[in-house]
């Protein structure tokens, strides 16, 4: 049952006199529930509860994290229906994906929980004394990953589960040993309840400390600002916007303690098409890309927004079929009018752009928060020389430069921002012949994809999803899979520590069985 209020801890608390309500776009009205937004006590609270739930959380061993990570994923499953139509109602999203975003979640709570219940992330290093050695003794020096404490997570509005309050972000703090505190997101902040009453049943059942998990409504940026500025929150992670993803990282590194924040932010995922694969399939390479802008109305991160190809009669061909296909397919509807807003605006403002010229434009009459999809073209030069070109317009929309010869485009390639992904369309071993052109990609984006579109996000331990900024605010780290835990610990080390106090990942004796670096050698056996 979803009550407007905030979880403050196990508690639903509604002081505040600042209320909202969440919007469904496909029926373009307001949903009936009222939300509550935090107020400064509350926040305190929050923070202070996840300081103290901290203290014991961090000590649990990884089997008791995994029960309690199984937990909620089996607890979001039991809000079947009512989970499924709150997303679509708050989203415009089909039931379809609402529950392949479900399913996803809960896989990604599963993985942490199987992770953690190993135990051989935490990448213990064992460095045994030399007491006799010559010139001076060796101390014996022994590593492990230990958690930051409390983190503040963002939930993201194009993924109301994924990437929200049970999200990868949630998921990885939580098996780290962090306590996290959500700032849900105003576009589905019922979801948001939803998913957040599921974990509070999670933490008693298994005997979580009060405070390992909180969720904060807010209707704008004032509460993020407050928890992002308290002492004692540790991290933060976001998904969303560069300007407010940038406005975080700056605010976290004024405070007096500076705190990392996390960030996955714009994107335009560059598509590199090579000149034979145009010029043998340029009519089927339009229909995978049709569909592919198209997809999602174009709200993901991955959306292949800029498309670089040098100039020839294939790219032309590719160019005219992209035009007529990508019309062909009925516009969807986008998660809130402030996104359709955000979208037409910055469209305009693209198209504006003096040399860029528009090939598609779907112009039949749409429902209201529907998107009408929009393909531009623009000359290698005048996208060097525009950075307004560079910039994402979130939507259903993408550029295609068209570059004089293979240095241009190389050129152009190491000139973008940091990305997430790029895309190299090749035929037969024609990638071979472009060593600059990958090497150039390669040092802009954190994933590269052969033969393929850069929409679908795998969750597994191989996938990058970050990229050099601002893509992200640190491409040392992903967002997706499991190793996204690390961002949310650091390493520790023991110097001559007595065995018998050591925490037991770093014992001589080994007694949880995990994979550790001894001397240099991966083993499990004992250190001797």
């Amino acid at each position: 049952m979803i009550t407007g209020k905030n979880y403050i801890g196990s508690q639903l608390v509604a002081s505040g006199n600042k209320t909202y309500k969440t919007f469904n776009p496909e029926s373009n009205q307001e949903n009936e529930h009222i939300f509550t937004e935090a107020t400064q006590e509350e926040i305190n609270n929050a923070v202070d509860l996840a300081s103290k739930a901290f203290k014991e959380y961090r000590t649990l061993s990884g089997k008791r994290k995994a029960e309690f990570l199984n937990a909620i994923a089996d607890e979001i499953l039991a809000l079947d229906n009512e989970l499924i139509q709150t997303y679509c109602s708050e989203s415009g999203l089909p039931e379809g994906r609402a529950k392949g975003e479900r399913g996803r979640t809960v896989f990604q709570l599963r993985s942490f929980a199987d992770l953690v219940e190993e135990g051989s992330w935490i990448e213990a290093t064992i460095d045994t004394a030399i007491p006799d050695r010559e010139p001076s003794p060796k101390s014996d020096l022994r590593k492990m990953n230990i958690p930051l404490g409390p983190v503040v997570v963002f939930g993201a509005s194009n993924f109301p589960l994924a990437y929200s309050t049970a999200g990868g972000d949630t998921a990885a703090a939580l098996a780290a040993g962090c306590p996290v505190i959500v700032k849900s997101h105003p576009m589905h902040a019922g979801t948001g309840e939803l998913i957040a009453s599921a974990i509070i049943k999670a933490a008693e059942k298994t005997e979580m400390p009060n405070g390992v998990f909180s969720n904060i409504n807010s209707s704008g940026i004032e509460v993020g600002q407050q928890l992002v500025a308290h002492p004692k929150v540790k991290a933060v992670g976001f998904t969303g916007s560069i300007r407010g993803g940038r406005a975080l990282l700056d605010l976290a590194a004024k405070r007096e303690e500076p705190i990392p924040v996390f960030a996955e932010m714009g994107s335009i995922n560059p598509v590199i098409m090579l000149p034979k694969a145009l010029q043998n399939r340029a009519e089927n390479l339009a229909t995978t890309y049709a569909n592919s802008i198209t997809l999602g109305t174009g709200q993901f991160c991955t959306n292949p927004g800029l498309i670089l190809g040098i100039k020839s009669y294939a790219l032309d061909s590719f160019i005219s079929s992209l035009a007529k296909k990508i019309v062909e397919i009925n516009p969807t509807c986008m998660l809130h009018p402030n996104i359709v807003g955000a979208y037409e605006n910055n469209k305009t403002k693209a198209i504006a752009q003096e040399g860029l010229a528009v090939i598609a434009n779907y112009k039949e009459n749409t429902q209201p928060n529907y998107a009408s999809q929009v393909v531009t073209t623009v000359e290698g030069k005048t996208f060097l020389d525009n950075p307004t070109l560079h910039q994402e317009v979130f939507g259903p929309y993408s550029m295609i430069v068209q570059c004089e010869d293979e240095k241009q485009l190389e050129e152009i390639i190491s000139n973008l921002e940091g990305q997430l992904t790029g895309t190299v369309i090749s035929d037969d071993n024609e990638v071979a012949n472009y060593p600059t052109i990958i090497a150039a990609l390669q040092n802009r984006v954190g994933r590269i994809i052969f033969n393929g579109v850069p929409t679908g996000v795998e969750v597994c331990p191989s996938m990058v999803h970050g990229g050099p900024y601002p893509a992200s605010t640190d491409s040392r780290f992903t967002a997706v899979g499991v190793n996204s835990i690390k961002r949310w610990v650091r390493p520790f080390s023991y110097q001559d520590w007595p065995n018998n106090l050591l925490p037991d990942e770093l014992k001589n004796e080994n007694p949880i069985q995990i994979l550790r670096s001894v001397n240099g050698t991966l083993t499990k056996e004992q250190v001797i």
